[in-house]
């Protein structure tokens, strides 16, 4: 009688080992198509957590824009139909505006870490969306307006945008139709190749690197500087699904996280010289504003960003954080002189 309590016993030991040892694991999407080279930083930081968090904690990607519309993503996360989206916080700025804070840093994941950007960041994303801001991948990445044709140029310096069919999204529509005064084409960047490809537009905004992986280099000529605004790409949590995890399987999650801020970014950087060497070699040719011009250019982008950041965020009820996240995130000294 006492070996078959001891037995019961033993089992019931070895199944509550069993349930405390049990591997949590995490569904995800991703923004855009998989040969984009964000998409590739992104998965490289989900095999580092499934290398790393074996046992504990796996991350199952399901796909990209094919499985889940790459704006439809945020609220499905924030809904739970999957547990984490890695995507540019501009495709949910309607529900949390303080993003641009992102969009006009000229600072890194590493510096905004470091300052307490990044936990401010954390805290209004649990507050706004109900998610958890796990990471912010990819930065130190600019964007530069891409075109065809020869820009033209004013009397000053300026530029002239007047004959543009200019493509348009939520991160520059502020900057291109306040200041540059451009008539944009809304579209999503899995229909720019073919609205080049049909003459719809003849110029765009984009980052500076990607441009030869979406092929819009065969379209594209001339690449205008200085570049402007900063990359957004972050990742986000259900937040039932985070807390519901194990603390071994959080920690492995942040840290990962935080170590591919960093590693991402160094990588990028190199990767941008190589793009810029391919595409000059290419014949690609660059177009510098100067003086006054470029610093007219580098203020409008940042300041019309921070008008439509405090502007939705007074909608929203309130401006509290506005001063602390430019304070945060942007760091005047660091501007080109």
């Amino acid at each position: 009688m006492k070996m078959t309590t001891y037995g019961g016993a033993f089992a019931s030991l070895l199944a509550l080992a069993g349930t405390a040892q049990a591997q949590d694991t995490l569904t995800a999407v991703h923004a855009f198509p998989e040969t984009l080279i964000y998409t590739q930083s992104f998965l490289e930081f989900v095999d580092k957590v499934n290398a790393r968090g074996e046992g504990v904690i796996q991350i199952e990607v399901r796909g990209g824009p094919e499985a889940i519309g790459m704006f439809q993503q945020p609220d499905a996360v924030r809904n739970g139909v999957v547990d984490m989206v890695y995507t540019p916080g501009s495709f949910y700025a309607g529900a949390l505006p303080e993003k641009d804070a992102l969009v006009a840093s000229n600072l890194t994941a590493v510096e905004t870490r470091e300052n307490g950007g990044i936990e401010l960041i954390d805290q209004i994303h649990q507050e706004k969306m109900g998610v958890k801001y796990l990471g912010w991948f990819d930065s130190g990445v600019c964007y530069n307006l891409w075109t065809r044709n020869e820009p033209e140029l004013d009397e000053n310096g300026n530029l002239d945008v007047s004959g543009l069919k200019l493509r348009g999204n939520a991160v520059y529509n502020a900057f291109f139709t306040e200041y540059l005064g451009a008539q944009v084409i809304d579209l999503p960047t899995t229909d720019v190749y073919s609205a080049l490809e049909r003459g719809v537009v003849d110029a765009t905004g984009w980052t500076q690197i990607g441009l030869i992986d979406l092929k819009w280099n065969e379209f594209l000529n001339y690449r205008i500087e200085p570049c402007f605004f900063s990359t957004d790409l972050g990742v986000i949590v259900n937040q039932d699904s985070w807390e519901g995890l194990s603390k071994e399987a959080q920690t492995i999650l942040q840290d990962v996280a935080i170590e591919h801020e960093a590693s991402s970014a160094a990588a990028l950087e190199e990767k941008r010289d190589e793009d810029f060497a391919a595409l000059e070699e290419d014949g690609m040719q660059v177009v510098t504003l100067e003086g006054q011009a470029a610093a007219d250019y580098l203020a409008a982008a940042r300041e019309k960003t921070w008008e439509r950041m405090r502007g939705l965020m007074e909608e929203q009820g309130g401006t509290e954080n506005y001063d602390r996240l430019i304070e945060l995130f942007y760091d005047e000294s660091a501007d080109p002189q």
